[in-house]
């Protein structure tokens, strides 16, 4: 769902409409028309004046508007198209979607779509080293329930490296389901990322999914107190699905909620993942795997 625009920016779209712009052009075409054709010497002082006062009004409102709207060309010549009705429909329709999704951006929230959320994720941890937002942090909660997705993202990985090696840091929760986490294979691959991030240096954390609330366990990325991520819809290995959207406001909201589920002291994400890991490489090594008594570690965790 788009985001609800405030009313003062309503508002302000109203007064840069083109139509009251092209109103006051009008008022300014007949207002020395009527001032030169009146003989009250006064009345023509005044209209002049308020002519003078439209063309100030016109000339600041073009360069308002140069700075706070995108202007977009219009075809060269509609006629050297094969079809121009067909051209025509397929334009508006184009520059309708195009709109919509620049006024979103414009109060703060866009949505992007399968291979554009990994292509999105990258660039906002660039954007987030270049433009030294304060904290340099990522907070980072991955609902896991496929650990070999996350190690395929390759360009992602390289630029959280990135990011820690200019001395930012990130703190990467990841959310597992109770069941999968008594499994062998998934044990291992979540293990395998686990590794793999922290070959890179980002600290790792465990959370329970069947023990947080259906606000806490959601896929997102809080990048500084800049910008969220948060992925509605996850995509599969050739990111044929996905969806995501990133708000530019409330971030401060999600760095506290991930906060909350990251914990402190024994029970802390850091701690769980420990205890969790202690418990399960052993069996992993060593083929002896038993769900029972990984039950039991997770449910002293």
């Amino acid at each position: 769902m788009a985001a609800q625009r405030p009313p003062g920016s309503r508002t302000l779209d109203a007064l840069a409409s083109p139509g009251l712009a092209n109103l006051i052009g009008l008022v300014g075409i007949i207002t020395p028309a009527v001032a030169w054709a009146t003989k009250t010497p006064d009345l023509k002082n005044i209209l002049l004046a308020a002519e003078t006062g439209i063309v100030l009004l016109l000339v600041g409102s073009h360069i308002w508007r140069s700075k706070r709207f995108i202007t977009l060309p219009k075809a060269n010549n509609l006629t050297a198209m094969d079809d121009a009705a067909f051209y025509e429909r397929v334009r508006v329709q184009v520059e309708r979607d195009l709109v919509q999704d620049y006024e979103e951006i414009a109060n703060g929230h866009m949505r992007v779509y399968a291979s554009d959320v990994p292509r999105l994720s990258v660039m906002l941890v660039k954007t987030l080293i270049d433009a030294q937002s304060q904290p340099q942090r990522i907070l980072a909660a991955d609902l896991t329930t496929n650990p070999t997705l996350l190690t395929r993202r390759r360009e992602y990985l390289n630029a959280n490296r990135q990011m820690i090696d200019s001395g930012g840091q990130i703190q990467r929760l990841f959310i597992a389901n109770r069941d999968d986490l008594t499994r062998e294979a998934y044990a291992r691959d979540l293990l395998a990322l686990i590794n793999q991030h922290r070959q890179i240096g980002v600290t790792a954390g465990l959370a329970i999914r069947d023990r947080l609330r259906a606000e806490e366990a959601v896929d997102y990325i809080v990048f500084a107190s800049a910008a969220v991520l948060v992925e509605e819809e996850q995509g599969d290995a050739d990111y044929n699905h996905g969806r995501s959207s990133v708000h530019f406001q409330g971030v401060d909201r999600w760095a506290q909620r991930f906060d909350t589920v990251w914990g402190t002291g024994a029970h802390a994400a850091p701690q769980t993942l420990q205890t969790y890991e202690t418990a399960v490489r052993p069996m992993l090594d060593g083929g002896t795997w038993d769900s029972n008594r990984v039950q039991q570690t997770l449910d002293a965790a």
